[in-house]
């Protein structure tokens, strides 16, 4: 009787429930290049709530960028303020993934973005995260379904970063 050759099961790249043949009902394997969250959890650690506070900084940071805009334009864009919200928040957000994977907020929580093959953001990637953020915070089920897997998947990850397929984890130092 013919057995299919056996791949070997050990190695840094294996979970280690996969290491002991155990079943595992996390998704560990489906990103071979980021952190374990069973074996390194530190990666993960407090996230969603340094998100949740690196989202307020965020939300600071763009309302000073707004003000500035609403005086010289003599305040003709208060007309206008959700658009201009919008627009300022699309562009500080695409500029500073773009440039490090996290926005200010982010930096300053100590947490930053990385894509399924373990690497910073580039534009393109800053982008449609921004773009699925976007369209999460319009449609408000959407950011409440966002929020909740946030707190409930092993990575952290909410509905854009499952889409994705991208991840909030803590700073290297």
């Amino acid at each position: 009787m013919y057995t299919p050759p056996v791949a070997p099961i050990s190695g840094p790249h294996l979970s280690l429930s996969r290491k002991l043949r155990f079943p595992t009902m996390y998704a560990s394997d489906t990103y071979p290049n980021l952190p374990d969250p069973i074996v390194q959890p530190e990666f993960y650690d407090s996230v969603p709530i340094k998100r949740g506070l690196a989202w307020v900084i965020d939300a600071a940071l763009i309302l000073a960028l707004v003000v500035p805009i609403v005086v010289m334009t003599l305040f003709i864009a208060l007309w206008f303020l959700p658009l201009l919200f919008f627009v300022v928040g699309f562009i500080y957000r695409v500029a500073t993934l773009t440039g490090g994977s996290a926005t200010w907020g982010m930096r300053l929580m100590s947490i930053e973005f990385r894509d399924s093959r373990g690497e910073h953001f580039d534009f393109s990637q800053a982008f449609m995260h921004t773009l699925g953020y976007t369209v999460s915070m319009s449609i408000f089920p959407l950011q409440l379904i966002s929020i909740t897997m946030m707190f409930l998947t092993e990575r952290g990850q909410g509905l854009t970063d499952m889409l994705l397929g991208t991840v909030a984890i803590n700073r290297r130092l």
